[in-house]
């Protein structure tokens, strides 16, 4: 494979939606574990599945970092409706 067809490659896997990479890593795992491919194509396919997962992690990574900012935002405005409730509560 040419660095211009791996470059290319690379951004395919970027543009894909995590599902679509997932399943394409799970695609990947399967051939490799099939033993029925050439050593050339073992290391393309390696390497295609570390890209894979490179894409996968970073977008998780992403998710986690977002939920953990919405917690944050809307944590605050809840503990601040649950101090409301607990001071009419005690009225």
């Amino acid at each position: 494979m040419s660095s211009v067809e791996s470059e290319q490659e690379t951004k395919a896997i970027e543009d894909l939606s995590f599902e679509e990479a997932l399943a394409l890593l799970d695609e990947t795992v399967d051939a490799l574990e099939s033993g029925s491919l050439t050593l050339a194509q073992s290391m393309a396919m390696y390497e295609r599945g570390m890209k894979l997962a490179r894409v996968c992690n970073e977008m998780l990574t992403s998710a986690e970092m977002r939920i953990t900012r919405i917690r944050t935002a809307y944590g605050e405005q809840m503990r601040m409706v649950d101090s409301d409730d607990d001071m009419e509560v005690g009225s």
